[in-house]
């Protein structure tokens, strides 16, 4: 269903591109969930997918809201999600590239993003990814005009199987060309299966928040995938999020965060 010429994506029942919470959290620790939500607006007729795609996997992160609510909690931090599935738009990819806006996520053909129009595309930019990468930023900005250290954590989830494979990782610990908080987790013993830069890594264009909002400004930074069968019910979010929470705290304790500047902020 192709949308109507200058209609727009979101409606007043849509609500916002993203939600905060916790805005007022002290922590240092900015936790962003881009995939954390798998409505898609009324006005793409739910992008023509049966059901079973729609809630599936290749919508959002099952589990990572989940988990990242109980970090925001427990770190009292703030936390900026998503609240439009990444098949509309994907929050974690800049608007030129082709997993922005997929035609086909893993093995599901994703109908209602076959040949997008200019407009249409132009649209979910300005109405989704904008707004929501215009909160972070914001955010650091006043954090550091403020004189606030800010680290950024971003967290979500990934499917057990994947194109048929099984993936062994349960934890994966991801960073782009900064490792230094990555590092301090990854000396932190886990009860999980922790493996750095899996089951993605930079070259797969995963790490888009981190090298947009996190190295032009000096933030220490780390990207968080939990294997979703792992967070799959509330007993293992929440059990999953405390030891996250204490491997986080741990980390925080061992770098040394960069002293804010007031030079206006990237991005």
């Amino acid at each position: 269903m192709a949308l109507a010429t200058n209609a727009p994506i979101l409606s007043a029942s849509d609500g916002a591109a993203y939600a905060t919470d916790n805005p007022a959290g002290p922590s240092a620790v900015l936790l962003v969930c881009e995939h954390a939500s798998k409505h898609i607006p009324d006005s793409l007729d739910n992008l023509d997918l049966d059901a079973r795609t729609a809630n599936s996997h290749v919508a959002w992160d099952p589990g990572a809201v989940a988990v990242a609510g109980h970090l925001s909690s427990s770190l009292d931090a703030a936390l900026i999600r998503a609240t439009v599935s990444r098949l509309v738009y994907d929050c974690n990819r800049p608007p030129e590239a082709p997993g922005a806006m997929p035609a086909k996520s893993e093995i599901f053909p994703i109908a209602g993003n076959q040949n997008i129009g200019a407009e249409e595309k132009a649209a979910r930019v300005n109405e989704i990814y904008v707004p929501f990468t215009n909160a972070i930023r914001d955010e650091i900005s006043g954090r550091t005009a403020a004189g606030r250290a800010t680290v950024l954590v971003t967290i979500h989830s990934f499917t057990p199987i994947y194109f048929g494979e099984k993936r062994k990782v349960e934890l994966g610990i991801l960073h782009d060309i900064d490792a230094t908080f990555a590092d301090a987790m990854l000396a932190i013993p886990s009860t999980m299966e922790v493996q750095r830069n899996q089951p993605y890594g930079p070259d797969d264009g995963v790490t888009h928040t981190l090298k947009l909002h996190a190295l032009p400004n000096g933030l220490l930074n780390v990207m968080i995938e939990i294997r979703n069968d792992l967070i799959a019910t509330e007993g293992d979010q929440k059990k999953v999020a405390d030891e996250l929470s204490d491997m986080i705290s741990q980390a925080l304790d061992a770098v040394q965060l960069p002293t804010p500047t007031t030079e206006a902020t990237h991005a």
